[in-house]
């Protein structure tokens, strides 16, 4: 598993503001779409939009309630981004830096 092109689209959704901040509202437990939407200035559309594609990258879980979609933060993924972003910014015996041939180019 090659996580730096699996965690690509993750990051990718994370750089939208709008859906930080879902992710941080989420972050307190599972919530409807309209209670979501309250704290935003964007149409319905927009909002299922923001919410597709963070669920398409896998951030954001859905589940139906009777005729409501609660969402919440898929916590294990999360956890995931969490232990790779932690291991890609320390510095390491095996890390990429010391393996590449372009290692010290610019001294």
């Amino acid at each position: 598993m090659d996580l730096h092109v699996d965690f690509a689209p993750v990051f990718k959704a994370l750089g939208d503001a709008t859906r930080l901040k879902i992710i941080e509202m989420l972050s307190c437990g599972g919530l409807c779409a309209c209670d979501i939407l309250e704290s935003f200035e964007i149409t319905q559309p927009t909002l299922s939009y923001h919410l597709k594609i963070l669920i398409e990258c896998g951030l954001v879980k859905s589940q139906k309630e009777g005729t409501w979609i609660r969402y919440s933060n898929n916590i294990e993924l999360i956890e995931n981004i969490k232990n790779y972003w932690n291991n890609i910014t320390a510095e390491q015996e095996n890390c990429i830096c010391k393996n590449s041939k372009e290692v010290n180019k610019c001294d």
